[in-house]
């Protein structure tokens, strides 16, 4: 089974456990598994993987041996890494292209400077973002909120962006719809659509490593 898995900065695990998988190795749990307790975890998607992040480093994995299926996560006895690499500027662009979805929704109005920089990612044009997202705070909450998230990403508002986006996308999506059924629905699409995205950019930078 392949999935996906993330490091921290300095290629280990948690924050204090010391632990480094091995580049290109292979790790073996040899103890009973039990989700978020015990054995090798990751995520068949990349934006449920992100959840989990303790850092920006991606590996793409394969799992075998024995294997628990979560909902959003699989523990397994034997992790195989396939590749790794420092995944901090995709996340920063990741984290733009979710927060450009919120602009469009919620402020029809962005300033140009906001709208370029979340297309560009032109660092030149910080300063001037941050000035127009303090004078807009106070008008809107939601887009400002997801602008800022962008501004800062890191794995972990990467994940948030994405979270909103598709909190955002459901709720157009089912409005004026009656029950919850229409709402999850459309939850798990725009969740399937972001997380194609995350993904394509992912493997995308891969292949780019590659040439």
């Amino acid at each position: 089974m392949l999935a996906w898995h993330f490091l921290r900065e300095d290629g280990s695990t948690w924050k204090d456990s010391g632990y480094f998988p091995p580049v290109g190795g292979v790790e073996r749990h040899s103890e009973s598994l039990e989700l978020c307790r015990s054995g090798l975890h990751a995520s068949q998607r990349a934006l449920d993987a992100l959840r989990y992040a303790s850092g920006p480093i991606v590996r793409r994995v394969e799992l075998s041996g024995e294997i628990i299926e979560g909902d959003d996560k699989v523990c397994a006895s034997v992790r195989r890494e396939l590749w790794r690499f420092d995944a901090t500027d995709i996340l920063h662009e990741f984290a733009r292209w979710c927060a450009i979805g919120a602009v469009i929704g919620y402020w029809p109005d962005a300033p140009e400077v906001i709208r370029r920089w979340l297309a560009t990612g032109d660092e030149s044009l910080r300063f001037a973002i941050g000035d127009a997202a303090r004078t807009a705070t106070r008008t809107t909450p939601q887009s400002t909120a997801a602008m800022s998230s962008a501004r800062h990403a890191t794995w972990q508002v990467a994940w948030d962006a994405a979270r909103r986006a598709a909190w955002d996308a459901a709720g157009v999506a089912a409005w004026g719809t009656t029950g919850d059924a229409a709402w999850y629905a459309a939850w798990g699409t725009a969740w399937a659509a972001m997380n194609s995205k995350l993904e394509s950019m992912l493997l995308d930078a891969r292949r780019k490593e590659l040439c």
